[in-house]
């Protein structure tokens, strides 16, 4: 069992250490994606400098916020963790949409069930998966899960 425990570790430090660096470019895309929709144009110069700068601050924020909220996770037992990784990341949409509404972007249309699962996402930013942030996160994040799942398997399989 000892590797599969320092496997779960070492998946789940690199897991933290990849939400913490993909976090401020996810925030800068999502808000500048939607002020491009909204004012109708394209990507290239959507963001004035006053929202770049706001944009970049949020982002910073989130990657510290919430890497250390990940770390915490997935350096706790096995048994004491309550929630996931993707839950965790599911929160910093409160970063870009503290930008967007801000600059007075006005809420996008959204699916009843997107609405009602993620009432504060007023911008339809809520990552499906880890892979959302980054695509190398996604097979991490299976990794680190198949790590604890073997883990607390072993540990109440008695085997």
């Amino acid at each position: 069992m000892e590797d599969y425990t320092q496997a779960l570790t070492d998946y789940g430090e690199a897991l933290a250490d990849g939400v913490e660096e993909a976090m401020p470019a996810w925030v800068r895309t999502s808000v500048t994606r939607i002020v491009a929709a909204w004012a109708g144009g394209s990507w290239a110069g959507a963001l004035d400098r006053e929202t770049a700068a706001a944009t970049d601050a949020a982002g910073e924020a989130a990657a510290a916020e919430v890497g250390a909220a990940l770390r915490a996770l997935v350096r706790a037992d096995v048994d004491a963790q309550r929630s996931t990784p993707l839950t965790i990341v599911r929160g910093a949409v409160r970063w870009p949409t503290g930008v967007l509404r801000a600059v007075g972007v006005p809420p996008v249309e959204r699916g009843e069930f997107e609405a009602s699962v993620f009432p504060d996402d007023d911008y339809g930013l809520t990552p499906a998966s880890l892979a959302d942030l980054d695509p190398r996160l996604g097979e991490l994040a299976i990794a680190w899960g198949a790590a604890k799942a073997w883990v607390h398997k072993r540990r109440h399989s008695g085997a």
